[in-house]
């Protein structure tokens, strides 16, 4: 209908303008004749000098023999046709209904376009498009169709409960006379919790393709405007939308924008935005039910939800959706590297045990940048030293090759990445080292990578306790070798580190006696003993935190101070080695701290990862400085 209206308002449009055109055109011909007086027409008639007359009722035009174009206006008491008859020249008359037309037409024509322009202008503000004036109180929800990509559950990986939690609903779409019969409901709405990255959008899209039904997406931040009032219109409208075209699916993606807890903050919060969360609230949950609407919303901080949001009735579900363990990773890599050439060297489990912590959009990345990679050397397929360098890239960031560094620097870098390493390796609740660099990547001059060995889900104390030794171990080795006075600022990402694992301990995790089981976290996030941050500790207690917090590193600290000292020859030679070849993987080190050459000879058996390396991790052939172009990328250590 309003597209009908749309069409008919463009072709009165069109006429009018065409008309408009025409007047315009008529009096232009006009304009472009000469202009005399009446006597001088009366002459030139007795003269014999006109050959033609057009009257067009006061308006006479005459063509002389010359060919010339005359026009005037004849008194009202003249008998021009007399004179023309008598003097035996042609006379044309114009119809007087054509005039008046157009005088009409010219008369009428502007107010035509006032009030043309008028109602489109009220069409648009009424909603003829979302875009238009008031459109801003429509729903900007799209609605997806499998026309546009389908997606279904064998697009989505590593997830596997999750998919299970919504399989119900799936069914319930296909078949709701399955679970009515038995007196059972579906649930309202599914809330999807998890990690950025893991694949909450992905699995709701997989719901729609799989039950074969209408998708709406729509955004929490596309509710809110300066307007009030405008969110809730706009869930109002989504909603009707939605029962238009139910059973259907709504997803809400980043709900956390518009579902925050109502009452926070100054003044209550945002009345537009706490305005919207009520409309949301009724419209799911209300007087009227929404027969076939299932809701569907992600967020990764459900904490800050409102509570009435997330009761049975409204969000009856909260699915989570974790980050994948390794069984997961390696069926997400599968997906991704479908659509890739793999070399016949490539092992999606190695790389998936060795990308701990990856969520699904990290390994899709990953798997991009592999292909990237191969690219500009121009390979058909993707090797697995494609994904190594990928990994490496994506998980310590790119090298900078080009960053010029002082022998001095160079070394002491290798020194303080040698001292990570070797404690690394001594201490056995660490990590596997997995690389060591002093090629620097993003904003570190060097990196030791540690990877753990499978997924961890708990950390003990003692293994807390050696991460920091490890942490601190770049410091020690610097002060061992150059001396306290020459320390340098390199160690601040390493206490960082060391800090905040320090400060969990203490505050968080109860693993001080002297503290005790008690959370201070909150309260630490204030600081101010006054009561500034909502929760206050006493000075004492600060100071029993910070002295406790203080023991922690320093304890880890003389822990690696020992071990440096007691394997002095072995951190020495790894130190050289960085220096000779930037970059070592886990196996090599231990190579090299034994004193053997990185890479086993022809008549050597290669060495097992024994001592932190990391299994079946290829290994590429270490790039020494005198030849910068053999092709080796240097990794750094973290």
């Amino acid at each position: 209908m309003g597209n009908a209206r749309n069409i008919a308002f463009w072709v009165v449009l069109f006429v009018l303008i065409l008309s408009l055109f025409s007047l315009f055109s008529s009096g232009t011909n006009n304009a472009t004749s000469q202009a005399s007086s009446y006597s001088d027409f009366v002459s030139a008639v007795k003269d014999g000098r006109v050959a033609k007359v057009v009257l067009d009722g006061e308006n006479v035009t005459y063509f002389t023999k010359d060919g010339v174009k005359i026009a005037t206006i004849q008194p009202n008491d003249a008998n021009t046709t007399s004179l023309l008859i008598d003097n035996n020249v042609g006379v044309v008359a114009e119809r007087q209904e054509q005039s008046g037309f157009l005088s009409l037409v010219g008369m009428l024509l502007p107010v035509l376009l006032l009030i043309g322009f008028w109602f489109f202008m009220m069409n648009r503000m009424q909603g003829g498009g979302k875009g238009g004036a008031m459109g801003f109180g429509k729903s900007k929800a799209k609605m997806l169709t499998e026309k546009e990509g389908r997606v279904t559950f064998d697009d989505v990986a590593g997830i596997d409960e999750a998919k299970d939690e919504l399989q119900e609903i799936v069914e319930f779409l296909r078949n709701p006379q399955k679970f009515s019969r038995l007196g059972g409901k579906i649930p309202k709405g599914a809330l999807l919790i998890g990690p950025p990255g893991t694949g909450k959008t992905l699995l709701a899209r997989s719901v729609a393709g799989e039950a074969g039904v209408p998708f709406f997406t729509i955004s929490g931040s596309d509710f809110v405007e300066m307007f009030v009032g405008v969110g809730a219109s706009r869930v109002r409208d989504m909603f009707e939308q939605a029962k238009k075209n139910a059973p259907c699916i709504v997803f809400i993606d980043e709900i956390d924008a518009v579902g925050r807890a109502r009452g926070v903050g100054m003044g209550g919060g945002n009345d537009e935005r706490e305005q919207t969360l009520n409309q949301l609230l009724v419209e799911m949950d209300g007087f009227e039910a929404n027969e076939g609407v299932i809701i569907l919303a992600a967020t990764n901080r459900a904490d800050v939800l409102d509570p009435a949001l997330l009761r049975p009735g409204r969000f009856d579900r909260q699915v989570q959706v974790p980050l994948p363990d390794i069984k997961g990773r390696e069926k997400i890599l599968n997906v991704h590297a479908a659509k890739v050439p793999l070399g016949p060297d490539v092992d999606l489990r190695i790389i998936a045990r060795g990308t701990p912590g990856f969520s699904g959009a990290d390994i899709a990345n990953l798997v991009n940048e592999a292909a990237l990679m191969a690219a500009r050397i121009d390979r058909r397929m993707v090797m697995m030293v494609d994904f190594e360098k990928a990994k490496d890239k994506v998980m310590m960031g790119a090298e900078r090759r080009s960053m010029v560094l002082t022998d001095e620097q160079k070394e002491m870098t290798a020194y303080h990445e040698a001292g990570h390493a070797i404690v690394g390796i001594k201490l056995p609740k660490c990590d596997p080292v997995y690389k060591a660099t002093i090629i620097p990547r993003g904003n570190a001059l060097g990196m030791v990578m540690s990877l753990p060995e499978m997924d961890q889900f708990n950390y003990f104390k003692d293994q807390i306790e050696q991460k920091i030794a490890m942490a601190m171990a770049g410091k020690a080795a610097e002060i061992m070798t150059y001396g306290e006075d020459r320390v340098s600022n390199g160690p601040s990402g390493d206490i960082m580190q060391a800090s905040s694992l320090a400060r969990a301990m203490v505050m968080r995790w109860g693993m001080s006696d002297k503290v005790g089981n008690i959370d201070y976290q909150a309260a630490h996030e204030g600081y101010s003993g006054n009561g500034a941050g909502g929760l206050s500790i006493s000075a004492s207690t600060q100071e029993l935190i910070e002295e406790e917090v203080k023991r922690v590193i320093d304890e880890g600290y003389v822990t690696a101070a020992k071990l440096l000292k007691k394997h002095k020859k072995e951190y020495t030679l790894l130190a050289k080695g960085l220096l000779e070849y930037e970059t070592l993987t886990g196996e090599e080190i231990n190579r090299v701290i034994a004193g053997k050459p990185p890479q086993a000879g022809d008549d050597e058996p290669s060495d097992t990862d024994s001592g932190g390396s990391v299994t079946a991790i290829p290994k590429t052939k270490p790039k020494k400085p005198k030849a910068p172009d053999d092709g080796m990328e240097p990794e750094p250590s973290t």
